[in-house]
């Protein structure tokens, strides 16, 4: 029986733009190999997999190469399609199950807010081959769960980045979240995760679970818009709340189509 699938631009209000995602609610259970081999096929940074369970949807996230832990735009996609469809009622909100622990979303008129865990970095000193394979003598370099942490000393400097993805493949982490301050947002991003298969990732919800905190903390904020400068770009509002960040986000529906195998 064929599968729906829906490709999602999330963080953005205009297709084309954002961070895509493939989304796919599935009728039973498939095994990860399945899945694995799908997000492969769709060749984005982020596909995700929806089976409703009691409560909500079991969902989890693979890029082309591996299963994620935590990610933002496909959730946000994933969420924008079940009430989309109508597999949510409007204004109800949206639950999963994940390898996170239970991530929430709600919609609030044309944004989209979500309810994930703050991912709190530590200063560390940076290895050489990461200074190296950025190019960069950053502000400061911390390291959480998943990712390095690196601030530069201005936004000209991070948009003219152009990492040794090679390099930064060899670095024992999901990726390279780099940012700094910016004259038009609260602070701006970059993020690059060639280990994960992804070499620069358009629009990275789960690193603003860590940017969220970190400038919060330097800004003296619980509220910021952020922007990651990206190609593609797209703008995330964060607000901080314990241990829990808040993304919000927007999202549109660039096309459906059916999985045959």
């Amino acid at each position: 029986m064929p599968i729906p699938i829906v490709q999602v631009d999330a963080f953005t209000a205009r297709p084309f733009a954002g961070n895509p995602a493939a989304v796919c609610v599935l009728p039973e259970p498939r095994d990860a190999a399945w899945m694995q081999t799908v997000a492969r096929q769709m060749n984005l940074s982020e596909t995700a997999f929806l089976l409703r369970q009691d409560g909500g949807f079991n969902l989890r996230w693979f890029t082309p190469a591996i299963e994620v832990d935590l990610c933002g735009h496909a959730t946000l996609g994933s969420a924008h399609v079940l009430w989309e469809t109508g597999q949510l009622a409007a204004g109800s909100e949206a639950r999963f199950h994940t390898r996170s622990g239970w991530l929430k979303a709600a919609q609030h008129g044309d944004w989209i807010e979500m309810d994930f865990p703050a991912k709190l970095e530590t200063a560390t000193d940076p290895p050489p081959v990461l200074l190296e394979a950025l190019g960069c003598q950053p502000v400061y370099v911390g390291k959480n769960q998943f990712d390095y942490l690196i601030e530069v000393g201005s936004e000209e400097e991070l948009r003219s980045l152009r990492p040794n993805h090679a390099l930064l493949k060899t670095l024992p982490v999901r990726g390279a979240i780099v940012t700094s301050r910016s004259a038009e947002f609260d602070f701006v991003s970059r993020f690059f995760a060639p280990g994960a298969g992804v070499e620069e990732d358009p629009v990275t919800g789960s690193a603003h679970c860590a940017l969220a905190p970190y400038w919060g903390k330097k800004l003296g904020r619980t509220e910021m818009r952020a922007f990651q400068v990206s190609e593609r770009g797209g703008e995330v509002r964060v607000r901080l709340r314990g241990d829990r960040v808040i993304l919000a986000g927007q999202a549109v529906t660039v096309w459906r189509g059916e999985l045959l195998a």
